[in-house]
């Protein structure tokens, strides 16, 4: 096959099963806007969309892995035991409301580690990529471009993303978009200085993880989720 994007073989393979998603999240966003009338019959469609999704999306990656394992927030399917495929809709409630801020979440691990790593929001047209030791990336008008977390430490300087219900302090110019995949991805590029949360499903944040860490950021998991440029604490 053609490359797509800067990367190996298998990574692009991972990024045409999503960019074949895209085309079929797109006139599902499209119908959503339709609905906002009620709210419960677009969050019903919403939810009917995303399995369609996982489903449609799922097969064409086994054609990449065959073997592999799938984990999913609704689902898992045991593989060899090797290699997992961990996808998540990230910013679900956002795509309910119709508002463009959600993105697909893509990885794929083996034997326990993260080694390739999309986050891909199909309206926005905005994809974040990774390979293990590789860097990180971003890709826009057919053209990659490599990202790094940013370099600030004033506090009076920092921009950092919450998900989070705890009413502790907030540090710097708060923001709150309601898609952690897409926080997590902008701390990447350098957009946010930090992103902090409360837990997430790993399947929503597997990727982000990895292209936070190969833009040079730190990201750990305790009670709360913290991703920062590596130069602050939060």
């Amino acid at each position: 096959m053609d490359l797509l994007i800067k990367g190996s073989t298998e990574l692009n393979k991972m990024f045409a099963a999503l960019d074949k998603t895209a085309s079929g999240l797109r006139h599902d966003f499209g119908e959503v806007e339709n609905l906002q009338q009620s709210l419960r019959s677009a969050r019903d469609f919403v939810s009917k969309a995303s399995a369609r999704i996982e489903e449609s999306i799922l097969n064409d990656l086994l054609l990449v892995r065959p073997s592999a394992g799938l984990l999913t927030p609704n689902m898992s399917r045991d593989g060899d035991g090797r290699d997992e495929f961990v996808l998540a809709i990230s910013g679900a409630a956002n795509f309910v409301r119709a508002n463009p801020n959600f993105a697909i979440s893509l990885a794929l691990r083996s034997m326990g580690e993260t080694k390739i790593a999309l986050i891909y929001a199909p309206i926005l047209n905005k994809l974040y990529y990774a390979e293990s030791d590789a860097g990180a990336c971003e890709f826009s008008s057919f053209h990659s471009t490599k990202i790094r977390v940013s370099q600030l430490t004033n506090p009076d300087d920092l921009m950092i993303a919450y998900n989070t219900n705890s009413n502790s302090p907030k540090i710097g110019d708060v923001r709150i978009s309601g898609c952690p995949a897409l926080d997590l991805a902008s701390v990447a590029a350098g957009k946010l200085d930090g992103f902090v949360s409360d837990p997430l499903d790993y399947a929503e944040i597997a990727a982000g993880e990895l292209i936070v860490r190969e833009a040079g950021g730190k990201i750990s998991m305790g009670a709360e989720l913290i991703a920062t440029n590596g130069h602050i604490e939060l």
